[in-house]
């Protein structure tokens, strides 16, 4: 996937970004906790976030999932993660997680970002169809979905179960046309 432009591009996850990810991964703890636990679980030191890169890696090489990082272009700071995950290629269909560091919010550069990886799932990958579940309170997230031009389909119930509770998610879609 290729985005440049003035203020960050997009990347594939390196081994040299590790500290980067783990450092944004804890700045933005406790929002990413809520939205991301998993994610956040694998990146809680230096060392775990060389092993999420490279299970990441090793995820890309066999098409089971595309990890993207968002990185400021003058300091290459990963910002943020896009990821193409739960990939069915027999039906042609794929899900997007992302998250942004607080500090790099309201710029537009999520809704770019999923506007480009749409593209390249579509054009690259051959997926025609793709979805976003989001929990109704994060509006941030639904408003980067329609932004992309994702509709809101469906209420799941109990779709997404954290340790403490089961949540209802929003399901949005995108029909590749």
């Amino acid at each position: 996937m290729h985005l440049i432009n003035e203020t960050f591009y997009i990347d594939t996850l390196k081994p040299v970004d590790a500290m980067s990810l783990n450092q944004l991964m804890i700045r933005n703890a406790r929002n990413f906790q809520q939205f991301l636990p998993k994610t956040l679980a694998q990146n809680l030191s230096k060392e775990a976030s060389e092993n999420y890169i490279n299970h990441k890696a090793e995820a890309l090489n066999n098409k089971l999932e595309y990890t993207f990082a968002i990185k400021e272009k003058d300091t290459h700071k990963v910002a943020g993660l896009v990821i193409l995950k739960n990939i069915n290629w027999a039906n042609k269909q794929g899900e997007f997680a992302y998250c942004l560091g607080q500090e790099y919010s309201g710029n537009g550069w999520m809704s770019k970002s999923i506007k480009a990886a749409k593209h390249y799932a579509f054009s690259k990958l051959g997926l025609e169809s793709l979805q976003i579940l989001i929990h109704k309170s994060n509006t941030k997230s639904i408003n980067v979905a329609k932004r992309a031009g994702f509709v809101w389909k469906a209420t799941l119930k109990q779709e997404f179960i954290s340790e403490k509770q089961e949540w209802d998610m929003e399901l949005f879609e995108i029909e590749n046309n």
